[in-house]
């Protein structure tokens, strides 16, 4: 049976690739952009079966209407694919309020807009499965990455929570968490030269410098190897609630884990200390 997905971020990308595979193998899919002359090659291509819409995840309202109109349109929704986003990069201490608020506007509330718009349709049918795309940066952290790590470490808990609460109405929900792919001109996009730049403080250049020289070195993903990769996964009657996608941030994020779970231990004695002892607490 045909699927019905609804896909954010469509005009380019990993979420471009996403649409184009689900139709080629003759799914229907809604697809956002927030320039809908961008989607007009798939509709060209794919006709009826391609339902482009402008929409900018920002706009609470536009998303509740842009989902509403796919359900009437295609009658149910199966799929719903979290894709838009972007990278703010800059220290901490360079971000200005506006750009962590457009970020977390984008990557976080974005997502939660989607989410709260699906689900009342997801939850009548007793089926669906919502896709987060988060990213290694949810689980792993980076200097001059904090306002993208901080909105993709909140979808990370937002959807694990999402999951245990939608579970019984069967709906399922999957975060994936894709390493660097060549979604622009056939290389690894570099971080530290995307457009979205904190001004500069020069405190931070020679740590710039630094990682400028490793940045966009990751062996790059191939878009529609990941585009086979989430068809396989929403036709699975398990899926995972978190997938990696890609292999060059794995070892690192093995690390990660290994280090916290060490960290935890050699600090134990303390940790117990904070808590204090039972029968001053039962006193208290």
């Amino acid at each position: 049976m045909s699927k019905v997905w609804f896909v954010t971020g469509s005009s380019r990308g990993l979420g471009r690739n996403f649409v184009e595979a689900a139709l080629s193998r003759g799914d229907r899919v809604a697809a956002t952009a927030r320039t809908v002359a961008d989607l007009e090659e798939l509709a060209a291509t794919y006709g009826e079966a391609v339902l482009p819409l402008q929409m900018d995840v920002t706009d609470k309202a536009a998303v509740f209407a842009s989902v509403r109109r796919a359900a009437e349109h295609f009658g149910r929704l199966d799929v719903i694919v979290n894709n838009a986003g972007y990278a703010q990069v800059g220290a901490v201490e360079e971000l200005t309020e506006q750009q962590l608020r457009a970020q977390l506007e984008t990557n976080l509330f974005g997502a939660v807009w989607v989410i709260q718009a699906a689900l009342p349709h997801l939850r009548e049918q007793r089926s669906g499965h919502i896709i987060q795309l988060s990213s290694a940066a949810g689980l792993i952290a980076m200097p001059l990455g904090g306002a993208y790590h901080a909105s993709k470490w909140a979808l990370e808990g937002l959807n694990e929570a999402l999951a245990g609460e939608v579970a019984e109405f069967g709906v399922k929900v999957t975060i994936i968490e894709p390493g660097g792919f060549a979604t622009r001109s056939g290389k690894n996009p570099d971080p530290l030269n995307n457009g979205h730049m904190a001004q500069p403080d020069p405190a931070y250049d020679g740590l710039r410098r630094r990682l400028g020289a490793i940045a966009g070195k990751q062996p790059a993903g191939d878009p529609a190897a990941a585009a086979q990769a989430l068809l396989k996964l929403v036709d699975s009657d398990n899926p995972p609630l978190r997938i990696l996608f890609g292999q060059g941030f794995y070892p690192m994020i093995q690390q990660a884990y290994a280090d916290r779970l060490k960290t935890w231990a050699d600090w134990q004695d303390l940790s117990a200390e904070a808590h204090g002892k039972a029968d001053q607490q039962a006193a208290l």
